[in-house]
């Protein structure tokens, strides 16, 4: 295995041939026997805690773990800046010439649906892995493209739906004003309503950039809604938080729910702050035997102290069942065609240490357990990333939209 960065592979292209001074016939042959994984990813941005080296480090860990199988892996990682015109840029360039086969990690919503347009065009593997708009598996759906870990309507129904049985039954968002806030706000407010909640209101948070949360969240506390809905993700959700900490709003009996909350968020936040936050997760590294060896080894090769979230078991496991599947299926089979790549990762059952077994359906969605937790007070953590209490669980069908719902539509072709 070996690992580009994007300056490295853009230099790399620019002074020399991308096989070195190996023959013409070898290099070929070489090329021809070797997938390259492309991570495009957030290092440097919102999203860089959820995704960042530990993204890496997951990736590194799927392709230690797969092992050779008679062909070469290698890797390649750039920061899309959570731009859609970086990534497709990035995107374009790894596919038309640098020979990537698959697209990972995607992180922003508006990224994710870019790229998944692009690798459909060049019939090319995306796996989203830290992207959480439910369109990637519904009206943006393709056979191209894979959506594993969470969206935004298991998010909504596991911890939305929630809320309002515990008495939240009215509702003001804070949504991030892009792809993946939108349909957090769309998904979430039909369970409010299907619970019998009413949502008063809801303001839109410019995204990237925004810093201050203060002006949103005492318009929301002025609606005297009893649940306000933070519609966003990594530092903006911190931030939120933090805010309204600050401004004393939980004290005066508003609730917050968190609809996308990572335990990388819990860590920036401290127990003091985030303690009682409920959330909607797929993974936690204290869950099992197996989320805590995977996590183990994901924080070995990482060698840093953030926690791993269900993002970077997501991009151990999903970077794994895709190897399985080229070779499975022919390392030159899985390279002329991405459609049929896909196909048989669905067509095989998954099965990996961060989820256990499971299926990827028609539409692109990966099935598993969906939990819900309640993030510990300072006296009920026992140490070391030690910060949710599981309140309940669900099958790995049950939390996910129908596929009748989804309006893909080439499942229907």
């Amino acid at each position: 295995m070996t690992t580009t960065t994007r300056r490295t592979l853009l230099g790399a292209a620019a002074t020399a041939p991308a096989w070195g001074a190996l023959p013409m016939s070898r290099a070929r042959a070489q090329a021809a026997n070797t997938v390259r994984i492309g991570v495009l990813t957030d290092m440097s941005g919102t999203f860089r805690d959820l995704n960042g080296p530990n993204t890496v480090a997951a990736t590194r860990l799927a392709i230690q773990e797969f092992a050779a199988r008679g062909f070469n892996v290698e890797m390649v990682v750039a920061d899309h800046q959570n731009r859609p015109d970086v990534a497709t840029a990035t995107a374009r360039q790894w596919f038309d010439r640098d020979n990537v086969d698959v697209v990972t990690s995607l992180a922003a919503s508006s990224v994710a649906l870019a790229v998944a347009d692009l690798a459909r065009e060049r019939n090319k593997v995306a796996i989203a892995t830290s992207t959480a708009t439910s369109d990637l598996t519904g009206r943006a759906c393709s056979p191209n493209t894979i959506h594993w870990v969470y969206d935004t309507y298991m998010l909504s129904k596991v911890a939305g739906a929630a809320m309002v049985r515990a008495g939240g039954d009215t509702w003001f968002f804070l949504t991030a004003d892009y792809a993946f806030g939108h349909a957090l706000e769309r998904d979430t407010t039909g369970f409010v309503r299907a619970a019998g909640g009413r949502v008063l209101g809801s303001v839109r948070t410019p995204f990237p950039g925004t810093t201050d949360f203060s002006s949103f969240l005492l318009q929301a506390q002025a609606s005297r809604a009893k649940v306000i809905g933070l519609a966003n993700a990594g530092v903006d959700t911190i931030n939120s938080i933090k805010q309204a900490a600050e401004f004393g709003i939980t004290r005066r009996g508003t609730k917050i729910a968190s609809l996308l909350l990572f335990i990388t968020d819990v860590h920036a936040l401290g127990l003091e702050v985030a303690q009682g936050l409920v959330c909607a997760n797929t993974f936690y590294w204290d869950l099992n035997d197996g989320t805590r060896d995977v996590s183990r080894r994901i924080l070995a090769l990482a060698g840093g102290d953030m926690p791993v979230a269900m993002s970077h078991a997501g991009d151990y496991a999903a970077n794994l069942h895709y190897l399985k599947a080229v070779a499975d299926l022919g390392v030159a089979a899985a390279k002329a065609s991405g459609r049929d790549t896909v196909a048989r990762m669905k067509a095989m059952p998954t099965n990996d240490l961060a989820f256990g077994e499971g299926r990827i359906r028609e539409d692109g969605r990966k099935l598993n357990r969906a939990y819900l937790f309640e993030v510990k007070t300072p006296a009920e953590s026992r140490g070391r990333h030690d910060y949710y209490k599981l309140l309940q669980s669900t099958d790995a069908e049950e939390p996910w939209r129908p596929l009748a719902e989804g309006g893909c539509g080439f499942i229907r072709s």
